[in-house]
């Protein structure tokens, strides 16, 4: 499937660096996307609310002081991540800032997104939506997204349980917009096996946790690169939506990883910036990839080194 315009000639990889919750900020997408992937981050990290129009014109100024110091080079356009939920009171607000400001890829989650992709369309920007289920993305597609992010078993975050193998499949089957795929992918190799299964672009949020861009404490850059697929715990307890989790951290929060209690989608809260909130705070996102990330570079680097790896499996394949 083509890709949408804006994205054309623009990446360095087909990628994008997954917004995550306190991790993702400006340097880190300013740095995502002068290597040639998209960077994202979610709305809510800015705060207050006033600082998002801060934080999008520190971003643009920075690709554009990029491409002019380097023009031979792809700089990749940025997304902003909108949870539509009712309970983000927010919503509204972010979103006048970011059709303000032209922002060229939406990123929503959880509601389908009509009023948002009617907003974002009429100043020529794209709307992605993120999926667990076939149901939800018939949903998001009657809603006229222009690409879909099936976040399949294994990935960070809000995770889904199905295989990518069904899941890619099935919603291809319906949709010929961009088709999107995450799920415990950390290497070029990963893209590449992305790309053979129908996805147009990769997903990628954990390994860039583990760079010095990120906006995450050091015990948690360093809680990623020592865990495995084991260390990690899948529990809807934190923000009543299933998701996955770094064990380490639940037991430094006191609670014992193998024996949650659950909780209802009643529990979602995104409206709230409550200091003691340990589901952003102290509890710790991870997918179950974590097991192949050995260290912390800069994001750049990350990059660079994904693509080498994209390159080689790629070659590998056509010779075998």
């Amino acid at each position: 499937m083509p890709l949408p315009a804006v994205l054309e000639g623009n990446l360095r990889l087909p990628l994008i660096g997954a917004p995550m919750f306190i991790v993702s900020h400006p340097d880190l997408v300013i740095a995502q996307c002068t290597a040639g992937i998209v960077g994202s981050f979610p709305a809510l990290n800015a705060r207050p609310q006033e600082a998002l129009h801060d934080w999008i014109v520190r971003i643009k100024d920075g690709l554009q002081a990029h491409r002019e110091a380097h023009p031979g080079e792809p700089v990749a356009p940025f997304a902003v991540n909108q949870i539509a939920h009712l309970s983000n009171t927010r919503l509204m607000a972010d979103m006048e800032v970011c059709v303000r400001h032209e922002v060229p890829i939406i990123i929503t989650s959880l509601r389908p997104p009509e009023d948002i992709v009617t907003a974002v369309h009429a100043y020529g920007g794209v709307v992605f939506h993120d999926v667990i289920s076939m149901r939800h993305a018939q949903k998001a597609i009657e809603q006229g997204v222009d690409g879909i992010i099936a976040v399949c078993a294994g990935a960070g975050g809000h995770a889904g349980p199905v295989s990518p193998f069904a899941l890619i499949k099935e919603i291809r089957k319906e949709f010929d917009g961009t088709l999107i795929l995450s799920g415990s992918m950390t290497s070029g190799a990963d893209v590449v096996a992305a790309r053979a299964i129908g996805a147009d672009l990769a997903y990628i949020g954990t390994r860039f946790i583990a760079t010095e861009e990120a906006n995450a404490a050091p015990a948690y850059k360093e809680m990623i690169v020592d865990s495995a697929c084991a260390d990690i715990a899948y529990t809807s307890l934190f923000t009543g939506v299933p998701g996955s989790y770094l064990k380490g951290s639940i037991r430094n929060a006191g609670l014992d990883p193998d024996n949650l209690p659950e909780a209802g989608k009643d529990a979602m809260d995104f409206g709230k910036n409550k200091a003691d909130a340990k589901a952003w705070r102290d509890i710790w996102g991870a997918g179950q990839g974590v097991g192949s990330i050995g260290d912390i570079l800069p994001a750049r680097e990350v990059v660079l080194r994904m693509e080498q790896e994209y390159r080689e499996a790629i070659e590998q394949l056509g010779a075998a």
